[in-house]
């Protein structure tokens, strides 16, 4: 008799979720920064480059290449007005890495 293996609860599509939003997160300032816009949003605070630059001290070209990576995995929401781009989280991506993770846990 031949034993079958058990199907794999997780699709290919969440375990690539959560390596990309892991990859996002993987760096302290990446996490300050996600978080700093979170919290500011849910004030209704507008965020744009020149206020991380104030709140974190580090270059515009630094807050630039953290930004991009956040944005690139889907986790922040980059809206152009006039010559300011303002961040928005975009809580759907977080919510199914964060049910992607749980689902991974409970295996």
């Amino acid at each position: 008799m031949r034993l079958r293996k058990e199907p794999d609860k997780m699709q290919e599509k969440e375990i690539l979720l959560i390596a990309q939003i892991s990859d996002a997160l993987a760096h302290p300032a990446r996490i300050k920064i996600f978080r700093y816009i979170m919290l500011q949003n849910k004030k209704r605070i507008p965020v744009c480059n020149k206020d991380l630059v104030e709140q974190f001290g580090y270059a515009q070209a630094t807050i630039s290449q953290h930004v991009k990576k956040l944005a690139d995995a889907g986790l922040l929401q980059v809206k152009k007005q006039d010559r300011f781009s303002y961040y928005y989280v975009h809580l759907g991506t977080l919510q199914n890495y964060l049910d992607a993770t749980r689902k991974f846990e409970n295996m």
